[in-house]
């Protein structure tokens, strides 16, 4: 112990001097210092991580993250009592857009639980949405996770609707989908295994860095060449020769690939789309 001391005065000393009399002139110094003070037993693995999960949030994008239109789970504005509720349990979600598929309109959002004060209430008639609509909040797939954070916690949002450059519906965003890229992966006893690889749309596809090769080639109908690597995380560092950080692009094997979420440890979530 006696002789950790001075490793981390050291460390807090150089610390103190960059923040308070030498400003850090960029995000990599930042980066340096936390590795410095995980490697000096100031902060541990999980602090650093989450640390640099909030700083990542500036340089990515909502279209990084979102839930994309194919996935979303929509209400029709003419859908019956029973319709609804049949939706809302096999999903499990508690907020649900509604749209007006002949406008291909998102027309507000209701919430699960006013569906079950309805029941609670025995209502005879069927459920009027209109009654219990709310205004859904629209953002744009350009909008940086920071500044979107930002506006949950402002204006107590937990969702928002994603429009692309034409303001038709891109996907969906929710608070949960901004704070996972801070503190990893939230589960709960309702969630589903999630698919490996989403399909944004556009030729543009979201990959789990642990998808296997096996699973790639399959669902590309390709077969990649990964001598010793089993997941495309893997094939894409060995593509770098190094661990790549996010934002960085490479083009393997007829495919361009970029990291969206990474730590220091590992990759976590890619972009990738055909050349």
């Amino acid at each position: 112990m006696k002789e950790e001391l001075p490793s981390i005065l050291s460390f807090l000393q150089k610390l103190k001097k960059q923040f308070f009399h030498t400003p850090l002139s960029s995000s990599d110094e930042l980066l340096q210092s936390l590795k410095e003070a995980e490697e000096s037993h100031v902060i541990d693995a999980h602090s650093r991580s989450i640390i640099e999960g909030t700083m990542q949030l500036e340089n990515m994008e909502v279209r990084d993250i979102m839930v994309p239109r194919l996935k979303m789970t929509l209400i029709d504005y003419q859908a019956t009592t029973n319709t609804l509720l049949d939706i809302m349990i096999e999903s499990a979600h508690s907020r649900f857009p509604v749209i007006n598929n002949e406008q291909h309109k998102i027309l507000g959002v209701i919430l699960a639980k006013d569906l079950l004060s309805y029941f609670v209430e025995e209502q005879k008639t069927e459920f009027n949405y209109k009654q219990y609509l709310r205004d859904a909040v629209l953002v744009p797939e350009s909008k940086t996770l920071g500044a979107l954070l930002r506006d949950f916690q402002q204006k107590k949002l937990h969702m928002a609707i994603v429009v692309d450059e034409y303001g038709e519906t891109a996907g969906l965003v929710t608070l949960e989908d901004v704070l996972e890229q801070i503190v990893g992966e939230i589960e709960d006893e309702h969630d589903l295994e999630e698919d490996n690889i989403v399909d944004f749309g556009g030729g543009r596809y979201l990959l789990n860095g642990h998808t296997q090769i096996e699973e790639f080639n399959e669902f590309f109908d390709v077969k990649l060449q990964a001598d010793n690597i089993d997941t495309v995380a893997g094939l894409v560092v060995a593509g770098f020769t190094y661990l790549p950080e996010q934002m960085n692009e490479i083009d393997l094997q007829k495919f361009h690939f970029k990291v969206l979420k990474a730590d220091s440890r590992r990759l976590h979530s890619l972009e990738v789309t055909r050349n």
